[in-house]
């Protein structure tokens, strides 16, 4: 199983959400840590990330190192590729 990390920015992308919206994020994310490359799709534009998960209509982009997912941003599906 993977460790989730949060990056700062991620933290504030997740305060500013309603709280059914970060309850579910979070019971996703760790249902992904165990198998994340099962969910997760590559991105093409690699400067905001390697890799992210849907989560309906919220993405949560992120990078893998070693045992550690980082998650770098998470939004709505319209904002967070730009």
């Amino acid at each position: 199983m993977y460790k989730i990390i949060f990056t700062e920015q991620a933290v504030c992308d997740i305060e500013d959400l309603d709280t059914n919206i970060r309850k579910r994020i979070a019971s996703k994310l760790k249902k992904f840590a165990r198998a994340p490359f099962t969910y997760a799709k590559k991105l093409t534009r690699h400067e905001i990330g390697s890799y992210r998960f849907r989560i309906g209509d919220y993405r949560a982009i992120f990078d893998v190192d070693g045992d550690k997912i980082v998650i770098l941003r998470i939004g709505h599906r319209d904002k967070i590729y730009k």
